[in-house]
């Protein structure tokens, strides 16, 4: 399910893209199908997070997707570089592991998304559009993977976090990837309303992204089922 991010006026614009994948037939086939899709540029391929970055500096990909379990340089360990060296580079987790405590790290590495391998080519350009337009995208099986563990285990009470009950509100939707038209509809307010909020949110915590706010909210225990 897509989170977070200007639903309208995908891809505009070219959306150049750095593959990271240390099995050259997943990198073959995702460059293959990402290659036909109009607005899409495959520049670069790396085989681990460590040749990943090197060809980023060089290459200023607007996304890299990219794998976690990888030698020299795992996907994590990337992440943490990207976000701390090269933010402009949007990164995009594509994986086979499906445990929370994976996706929950890369989060908190700074990574804009996370897909399971098993969704559609369609679904993997919609997560790729979405990052780069500045949103954040979980498929379906990592949300599920995601939030499921919150459902299952007892929560400690939720710490003060200096905001509203109605800011809560909104934090939670906006975490959960809602755009601001959908949580204006979701709590039966206006538009300016639910922004207005939000930046009083960002000032409040001092976060300013939504993939910060996502993992506040996370680590704060304000997203449940």
């Amino acid at each position: 399910m897509p989170h977070n991010g200007p639903q309208d006026n995908l891809a505009v614009s070219t959306i150049r893209i750095l593959l990271v994948d240390d099995h050259p037939l997943v990198l073959e086939g995702i460059s293959a199908r990402l290659e036909s899709e109009l607005g899409i540029e495959v520049i670069g391929q790396a085989n681990n997070g460590q040749q990943a970055l090197e060809k980023a500096a060089e290459l200023k990909p607007d996304v890299v997707l990219m794998d976690i379990s990888m030698p020299v340089m795992n996907g994590l360990e990337a992440a943490e570089h990207f976000k701390n060296d090269q933010p402009d580079a949007r990164v995009l987790i594509l994986s086979m592991h499906e445990n929370r405590e994976y996706i929950v790290k890369m989060i908190q590495s700074g990574a804009a998304g996370y897909v399971l391998k098993d969704v559609s080519s369609d679904e993997l350009i919609r997560a790729i559009q979405t990052v780069h337009q500045g949103g954040t995208y979980f498929s379906a099986g990592a949300s599920e993977a995601l939030f499921s563990e919150f459902a299952k285990s007892d929560q400690p009470e939720k710490p003060d976090t200096g905001l509203t009950k109605r800011e809560e509100m909104v934090l939670k939707l906006i975490a959960e990837g809602k755009v601001n038209k959908e949580v204006a509809r979701a709590l039966d307010i206006s538009v300016r309303t639910v922004e207005t909020h939000r930046q009083n949110i960002k000032q409040k915590l001092n976060i300013q992204t939504a993939a910060g706010l996502t993992k506040y909210a996370l680590e704060h225990n304000l997203i449940s089922l």
